[in-house]
C-alpha cells in the first residue's frame, strides 16, 4: 500500500498581486492555488466593500472555481484607545463578507498602543475587546484567527498565548506568521512553536531577515520556515497555507508584491514543501 503524502491547501493574499480580482485569481491559479485570502478588491478593504461589490467579487471567484480561505480583515489593527464597539461593528461587516464569500476564517489582531504605553498596561483593555469579538464569532458560528502582527499586544508568543488562553474560546485560534515573529526579535520555531501549536490553525507564509527586518521569500530568511513546516507535517497539520509575501512594499495595514514577486514567493514555498514531502493544492 502506498502511503499518502500530507496535503495542505494553498492560498494567498490576492491584493498583494494586483487590485483587480481577476488578475489576483489568475496568478494564484498559475501557482497551483484554488483558494484566495481576501483583504481588498479594486483597492477597497474587505470591510468597506458594498453589498454590490461583494456580490460582484463572489461572481468573479465562483466563475473561476476559486474558494476563499479567509477574510483578511483589519480588525484589531487600531489603537487600543478606540472603544470596543468600533471593532465589533467592523467584525459584523467582516462576517457579512465571510457569508457571501463562504470563508471559514476571519483574521484579526490584538491592538496597537501609543508609544508611551507598555504592552502590560493595555492587557486588560485588549482582553475585553478580544472577548467581545470572540463572543460575536461564537454567536455567528465563524472562526477568528489572531495574527501575530508586530507592535500589537500579541506580537510575541507569550502574549499570543495569553490572549488565546485568557479569552478561552474555541472560536479564537492562531494564525502563525514566521516573518512577523522575526521582526520583533523572536526565533519563531525555537521560541514559540511548542507553546502555540495546540492553538495553531492557519499558516501565513513569509520570511524575514533578523538583522534588518526585511521580508524575503520562505526559506531565505531567519524565520525557521523549514523547521516550522517540518514540525507541522509531523504534527498532522492539514490546513491552509496562505502566501503573504510583502516583497515590494509593506506597512501597518498590509503589503504588496506584484505578480512576478508573488510568483517567486509561491515557488519558494513550494520548494520547501516539496522538500519535506507535503503536497500543496
Amino acid at each position: 500500500m502506498t502511503e499518502t503524502s500530507p496535503a495542505w491547501t494553498l492560498s494567498g493574499f490576492g491584493d498583494e498581486i494586483d487590485a483587480d480580482p481577476v488578475l489576483q485569481v489568475g496568478v494564484l491559479q498559475a501557482l497551483g492555488a484554488r483558494h484566495i485570502e481576501v483583504r481588498s478588491a479594486w483597492g477597497v478593504n474587505i470591510v468597506d466593500l458594498s453589498a454590490e461589490q461583494l456580490n460582484e467579487l463572489r461572481t468573479v471567484l465562483v466563475d473561476r472555481g476559486m474558494g476563499v480561505s479567509a477574510i483578511a480583515s483589519p480588525i484589531g489593527k487600531v489603537d487600543i484607545s478606540l472603544p470596543a464597539e468600533h471593532e465589533v461593528a467592523r467584525l459584523e461587516r467582516a462576517i457579512a463578507a465571510a457569508r457571501v464569500l463562504e470563508a471559514p476564517y476571519i483574521r484579526i489582531f490584538s491592538f496597537f498602543r501609543a508609544e508611551d504605553r507598555t504592552a502590560e498596561s493595555i492587557r486588560d483593555d485588549v482582553l475585553v475587546r478580544m472577548a467581545a469579538l470572540a463572543a460575536v464569532a461564537e454567536r455567528e458560528g465563524v472562526t477568528l484567527v489572531h495574527e501575530n502582527e508586530k507592535d500589537i499586544y500579541g506580537d510575541v508568543p507569550e502574549r499570543v498565548l495569553d490572549v488565546i488562553e485568557s479569552v478561552g474560546s474555541d472560536r479564537l485560534r492562531v494564525a502563525w506568521d514566521n516573518a512577523n515573529f522575526v521582526q520583533v526579535g523572536v526565533r519563531p520555531f525555537s521560541d514559540g512553536y511548542a507553546m502555540l501549536r495546540p492553538h495553531l490553525e492557519y499558516l501565513q507564509v513569509k520570511d524575514a531577515i533578523a538583522a534588518t527586518g526585511v521580508v524575503v521569500p520562505a526559506g531565505e530568511g531567519d524565520g525557521e520556515l523549514l523547521e516550522t513546516v517540518t514540525a507541522l507535517r509531523d504534527d498532522g497539520f492539514t490546513g491552509f497555507a496562505s502566501l503573504e509575501p510583502h516583497l515590494a512594499d509593506y506597512n501597518a495595514l498590509g503589503g504588496f508584491s506584484g505578480p512576478a514577486a508573488f510568483g517567486r514567493a509561491g515557488r519558494a514555498f513550494r520548494a520547501l514543501t516539496d522538500r519535506i514531502g507535503v503536497t500543496l493544492s
